[in-house]
């Protein structure tokens, strides 16, 4: 890789073409800005209930732990992450 030119090295890099496409696609898209909507709405009860439920700096830093170690997961399984 050393070698190459950056066009030589975007044309290895490039995606490949005859990969199937996983974007998602829907006819009607108001049932998924619903779902959006309830989703989001379901995550901030949620959110309240965390904060009012936290006594002391112990369990807040159990709860950051916790967070850090799912975003981490989230980079680790990524299909994108490039090794």
């Amino acid at each position: 890789m050393a070698n190459m030119t950056s066009s030589d090295r975007a044309q290895y890099e490039r995606p490949d073409l005859s990969a199937p496409d996983r974007t998602m696609r829907v006819r009607n898209r108001r049932p998924v800005i619903a779902y959006t909507a309830v989703a989001i709405l379901v995550l901030a009860a949620l959110l309240y209930a965390v904060a009012w439920g936290i006594h002391g700096w112990a369990q807040a830093l159990v709860l950051g732990v916790l967070l850090i170690t799912g975003i981490g997961l989230m980079i680790a399984v990524s299909p994108r992450r490039r090794v």
